[in-house]
């Protein structure tokens, strides 16, 4: 059996899965040398964020520990190239990685899943709604204090299954994973009751800095546009420091001209006050455009706001 050319490392759930073959089929269509069958091999590396399942991420360390494994693997040779969900992604990359590539970002929004209820407002008062990400969390008690919110951990497929069960009366899920799986559930958030998390729907290509050859792989299929909105996403979470337990939001777009329009947002966890602001500016621009956003929602948040403990 021939080795493969190129190992593409990945988580092992149904959706991770699922962007590293389109990474693979993307990389096939554009470079001759990987069209064969056999080129890439795809990878699956269980991860500290998988095997936690008990409580929520931000107890148990945060950003990273959906990339830490895979990137020891990337570090150590076992594999060639890294894909993750960018919104995993903490700010900056050990020593010696880079992001060299994204494909086209899918829609960045969240999904409601509440049987026949399509919108927040319309939740029975009281209703409990499961989701272990903070970000929701505080925007859904933001706009309903009433509701109970309850921790709802694992893939989609888990989520679904328990949320079936009655472990809660609704959740909210990325609609571009949903997307991604063949999935049509649910009703889609408005970003201006729910703003995504930053990197939200985009899959980003991860490889060692000193594998020149790769790099000019992942240039060819390469999405610009979803590289210069996620970076201005990354550097207004860099200046707010990313691994920090107050919720983040952020999403960016580019609209005709090429001026990008980025939103960002912190919240306390109890959903009692939310600071929000926005910016529009040459898509040249785009990482000012983001810390200039994190500089204003750092200094109006105030250092109590963004408390790391």
């Amino acid at each position: 059996m021939t080795a493969p050319l190129l190992r593409l490392g990945t988580r092992g759930s149904k959706l991770a899965l699922t962007q590293a073959g389109l990474v693979r089929d993307a990389l096939a269509a554009a470079i001759p040398a990987l069209a064969a069958p056999d080129a890439i091999e795809i990878v699956a590396i269980r991860t500290t964020g998988d095997a936690i399942q008990d409580r929520p991420l931000a107890e148990a360390g945060g950003k990273g520990l959906f990339v830490k494994e895979i990137e020891e693997a990337l570090l150590a040779g076992r594999i060639d190239a890294a894909v993750h969900s960018m919104k995993d992604m903490p700010t900056a990359q050990p020593p010696g990685l880079a992001i060299a590539a994204f494909l086209p970002r899918e829609d960045a929004r969240d999904v409601l899943i509440a049987g026949e209820v399509q919108r927040i407002a319309d939740l029975k008062r009281g209703a409990i709604v499961g989701t272990s990400a903070l970000r929701r969390k505080a925007q859904l008690l933001h706009r309903r204090p009433d509701l109970q919110i309850v921790n709802l951990r694992g893939n989609v497929d888990t989520r679904l299954a328990k949320l079936k069960a009655g472990a809660a009366d609704a959740t909210l899920l990325a609609l571009a994973g949903l997307k991604r799986l063949g999935l049509v559930t649910g009703t889609p958030v408005p970003e201006e009751e729910i703003l995504p998390a930053v990197g939200q729907g985009a899959v980003c290509i991860e490889c060692r800095s000193d594998n020149h050859r790769l790099h000019e792989w992942l240039a060819i299929i390469n999405h610009a546009p979803t590289a210069t909105c996620v970076g201005a996403e990354h550097a207004m979470l860099a200046v707010l420091d990313g691994s920090c337990r107050t919720p983040i939001a952020g999403h960016a777009v580019l609209e005709a001209g090429d001026t990008l329009y980025l939103r960002g947002l912190i919240v306390k966890p109890d959903g009692s006050e939310v600071v929000a602001t926005e910016r529009r500016g040459p898509s040249a621009d785009a990482e000012r455009l983001g810390r200039d956003i994190g500089e204003e929602l750092k200094r109006r948040g105030g250092p109590g706001f963004l408390a790391t403990s």
